[in-house]
C-alpha cells in the first residue's frame, strides 16, 4: 500500500472526522452547526406572492449534514430548530416559534442534513456528480416536507402550495447546489493534497 492512499481520507469519513477526536469538538461542532443555519437564515430575499423567502439556511443545513456527517448533522439541526421554537429569532427573517408558514421547510432541513450526512459519509460529496445528486435530493427533502406543511397552515391547495413554495425556488437552489459541487469535492482535493 503506497503512502498517498494510506494518507488520503477513506470513504467512510466526512470532513468533520478529519479533526482530532474529542467530545468538545463534537459539541463545538454540533452548536457551530446550529450556529451557520441560523446565521444563514437571515439572508433573506422576499419572494412577490410567497410567505417563503429566498434564503441562505436550506445552503447552510446540507453543508452542515455533508461536513458534520448524519448524527452531528442532526443534532445540528434539531439544536436549531429547539432553539428556534422555544424563542431565538434565528429562523429567516428574524422569526421564532413553531407556527409560521415555513416552519415546515425546517422540519424538513433536519431530515435533509440527516439524509445527506449518511450519504456524504458513503463519499457522495467527493465528486462533482454525486456532490449535485447528493444536493438534489436533500432540497427534495425540504420540500417534500415543507410544502405540505406550507399548505396546511397557510389554507393553500397543495398546487398553491407548490406554486408559492417550491417553483420560485427552483433556480436558487439549482445555484446553491452548483456552489456545493464546487466546495465539497474541492475541499476533500485540498485534503488528499496534503496527506
Amino acid at each position: 500500500m503506497s503512502t498517498a492512499s494510506a494518507a488520503a481520507p477513506r470513504t467512510g469519513s466526512v470532513l468533520a472526522d478529519l479533526l482530532p477526536a474529542s467530545r468538545t469538538k463534537d459539541i463545538a461542532l454540533v452548536v457551530g452547526g446550529a450556529a451557520l443555519t441560523g446565521l444563514a437564515a437571515q439572508i433573506a430575499v422576499p419572494v412577490p406572492g410567497s410567505p417563503v423567502p429566498v434564503t441562505g439556511q436550506t445552503f447552510a443545513a446540507l453543508l452542515v449534514g455533508a461536513g458534520l456527517g448524519a448524527g452531528r448533522g442532526f443534532l445540528s439541526l434539531a439544536l436549531y430548530a429547539l432553539v428556534g421554537m422555544a424563542g431565538m429569532p434565528w429562523f429567516a427573517n428574524g422569526t421564532s416559534g413553531a407556527g409560521g408558514a415555513s416552519f415546515g421547510y425546517v422540519l424538513g432541513m433536519l431530515l435533509a442534513s440527516t439524509v445527506v450526512g449518511a450519504l456524504a459519509r458513503r463519499g457522495a460529496d467527493r465528486s462533482v456528480p454525486r456532490t449535485a445528486g447528493t444536493m438534489v435530493l436533500g432540497s427534495a427533502i425540504i420540500y417534500a416536507v415543507g410544502v405540505p406543511y406550507l399548505a396546511a397552515s397557510a389554507g393553500m391547495s397543495l398546487t398553491a402550495a407548490v406554486a408559492a413554495g417550491l417553483t420560485p425556488f427552483l433556480l436558487g437552489d439549482a445555484l446553491k447546489a452548483a456552489l456545493a459541487m464546487g466546495l465539497l469535492p474541492a475541499a476533500w482535493k485540498l485534503i488528499g493534497r496534503k496527506g
